[in-house]
């Protein structure tokens, strides 16, 4: 489904391409997250009147999380950072300036870090609260129910939840410095696992 609640997906061969990428690479569950990632992201946006690149935003969502996948998975480096790797090289393939494959990644980098100012970074921003609402929950208060739930119909959870704690275990286990080593210090596995729409 490319609509929900009045928000589309962007329609283009750099579109349809990350979401071929994300299909092939992805089980269900991870490619449903980066896609309602985008939405919650779009929506978030929508709610304050914010311009973005929606194009930038979708495909940064789609490969957000291929760095946690096996074939692009790093010992040596954190799965964010992985996967900005990935998405330069993906938008190379495209054509892609330089200055927008690198946008591609940084927002990739950041969307496990602190939160950025919208006003400097929209679509990073964007990209944090959309993963923020879809993985623990994090202001998912400031949602429509009804588009939470047309959002959870249209790309179901399907466990999402447990499968997503234990990606992020092996990546704290190998990397204990990394980003997602400090997913379960802070209580987040707990917020994920007891997610409101994790029934859905």
């Amino acid at each position: 489904m490319n609509e929900v609640a009045g928000l589309r997906v962007p329609t283009g061969r750099a579109a349809e391409a990350a979401r071929l990428v994300c299909t092939e690479y992805a089980d269900d569950a991870l490619y449903h997250h980066s896609v309602r990632s985008y939405f919650f992201g779009a929506a978030w946006a929508r709610a304050r009147g914010l311009d973005f690149d929606s194009e930038l935003l979708y495909v940064s969502a789609l490969l957000h999380d291929m760095g946690l996948t096996a074939p692009f998975d790093s010992h040596r480096i954190a799965f964010e950072e992985a996967g900005g790797h990935l998405a330069r090289v993906f938008t190379a393939g495209l054509g892609w300036p330089t200055e927008r494959r690198d946008r591609a990644a940084e927002i990739i980098v950041l969307h496990m870090h602190d939160e950025v100012a919208p006003e400097v970074d929209v679509e990073s921003r964007l990209l944090q609260e959309g993963t923020s609402a879809d993985v623990t929950g994090t202001g998912l208060e400031e949602y429509d129910p009804e588009f939470a739930r047309a959002l959870v119909t249209a790309y179901p959870r399907l466990g999402f939840g447990a499968s997503f704690v234990g990606l992020f275990r092996d990546q704290a286990e190998r990397k204990p410095d990394c980003a997602a080593a400090g997913f379960f210090t802070r209580g987040a596995a707990e917020r994920t696992l007891a997610h409101p729409l994790e029934q859905s």
